[in-house]
């Protein structure tokens, strides 16, 4: 087949089955997350459109229920590496009073970080990986992951900035 005739394949096919698609999709999943499965879907078929089948609702849908499984798998991951963070977090500081609310603002900046940017500090902090084999986790360079290793350190510094003052500006002795 040419690729005029795979685009147009293509075409016809996310034509004929997207709404069929979406809805065997936003019935599993929150529907804020359907659309990026059904996306996730189409790149694979478009991948494989030699493999999809005449009859491709029941081909999408098997990609689909795979698609799904795999980002449960990765919410369950980064569900279970805030468990460890948090328990992590309550070795870190004894128990006392100022200690207790350091404790508690790092929790709380912790969790107003996205995922990603907790992921990224997590396998530095945590896991102990140097920045070349967390980039190989992440499947990115070592430069890039440096980047995003940096900028996720500042979003946590900058939660963390008006919680560390707490002595008024104007007080006086």
């Amino acid at each position: 087949m040419s690729g005029n005739a795979l685009e147009e394949r293509f075409r016809d096919l996310h034509r004929r089955t997207y709404p069929d698609l979406l809805r065997f999709v936003e019935r599993r999943v929150p529907p804020a997350e359907a659309e990026d499965v059904v996306s996730v879907v189409y790149l694979t078929a478009w991948r494989r459109l030699r493999d999809v089948p005449d009859d491709a609702r029941p081909w999408l849908f098997g990609v689909a229920r795979k698609a799904m499984a795999n980002q449960t798998r990765g919410l369950l991951r980064r569900q279970a590496l805030d468990v460890r963070i948090a328990e992590a977090l309550d070795h870190l500081v004894p128990d006392g009073s100022a200690e207790v609310a350091a404790r508690i603002d790092l929790v709380r900046a912790w969790r107003t970080l996205s995922a990603a940017d907790r992921e990224v500090l997590a396998l530095v902090a945590f896991d102990g990986l140097t920045a070349d084999q967390a980039a190989t986790v992440l499947g990115c360079r070592r430069t890039t992951f440096a980047m995003r290793l940096n900028r996720a350190r500042k979003r946590l510094d900058e939660t963390l900035s008006p919680a560390q003052t707490t002595a008024p500006t104007g007080a006086r002795a």
